[in-house]
């Protein structure tokens, strides 16, 4: 079972959130069948998500995140909520994978240098908070960094990883590391989490290792005193549902609902997040309109 857990130093000056995704990430392949590229990009962003939409107070709250670049992926697209849970998908699930001379998969390739990131909170009180900068990298984690650097002005270190069977292409592990400075860090304090950071592993050789997310957290911040926040079970959460379409049909108008039937007479409707699909026959379509039509 995949979990996230988030720490403090004991003085506040610094926390650090860790996840294993392994499970979210292996579930989003095998939902979108996708490439190598694909799946290390999408997972990558699927870990960011997670971590980041479990750093919402609110309980309804949700995060989208969006990387659109330039590259033959396309848009790259994941929602998570306040517990860590998360759904996405791309643009083209076959994007050809290139590798980098280190044997690594070249997700900036996939992805595009040019382009950028949204980042929406949506806090169920209001109007969203939307940020967005522009791409550094392309490699996901560099750009979650750079996102909290410019939008927030929070130091931030990111670190993401997938790790994918070179036979087979199934995803063996997938993970993240969010560290943040908080207020009152001293300088002391941030030269030697800088020292533990250039000594750090990828996050997937860490998890390859047998340590767990809080061993990850701890390596991370050697020689501070830490303190667990909390930890919980995080999986890939899907919230579609046919009477959520069926209130979005109330939106339209009666002349747009029934033309989405084709000539068979049916209309399908079919989710982004988890391939689901929703079968409408012209029945259930005028049903909807005199529903619809009754309420207002």
């Amino acid at each position: 079972m995949d979990k996230i857990i988030r720490c403090i130093t004991s003085d506040g000056a610094i926390m650090a959130a860790a996840i294993d995704a392994s499970d979210i990430v292996f579930t989003a392949k095998k939902l979108h069948r996708l490439s190598r590229s694909a799946t290390a990009a999408l997972g990558r962003l699927l870990c960011a998500t997670s971590i980041m939409g479990s750093m919402l107070k609110q309980k309804d709250a949700t995060i989208n995140l969006r990387i659109m670049g330039d590259g033959e992926l396309g848009p790259v697209i994941t929602v998570g909520d306040s517990s860590g849970n998360v759904r996405g998908y791309v643009g083209n699930s076959d994007c050809p994978t290139e590798y980098y001379p280190n044997g690594k998969i070249n997700v900036a390739k996939a992805v595009g240098k040019n382009g950028v990131l949204n980042v929406m909170r949506d806090y169920g009180t209001g109007e969203p908070y939307i940020g967005q900068i522009e791409l550094v990298s392309g490699e996901i984690a560099e750009d979650i960094t750079s996102y909290y650097a410019t939008s927030e002005q929070i130091p931030t270190v990111c670190a993401l990883g997938v790790l994918i069977d070179k036979e087979d292409g199934e995803v063996l592990l997938a993970g993240g590391l969010l560290i943040q400075l908080l207020p009152g860090a001293f300088d002391d304090t941030i030269e030697k989490l800088e020292k533990n950071i250039e000594k750090l592993e990828p996050v997937t050789t860490m998890l390859a290792k047998g340590m767990s997310i809080l061993d990850i957290c701890k390596t991370a911040l050697d020689g501070f005193e830490v303190e667990v926040l909390d930890e919980t079970p995080v999986n890939y959460v899907c919230n579609c549902s046919r009477g959520k379409l069926e209130r979005f049909f109330f939106t339209m108008s009666d002349d747009d609902i029934r033309s989405m039937a084709d000539e068979k007479g049916v209309a399908i409707a079919n989710c982004h997040f988890c391939n689901k699909k929703y079968i409408f026959t012209k029945a259930d379509l005028e049903k909807i309109i005199q529903e619809k039509n009754s309420v207002n």
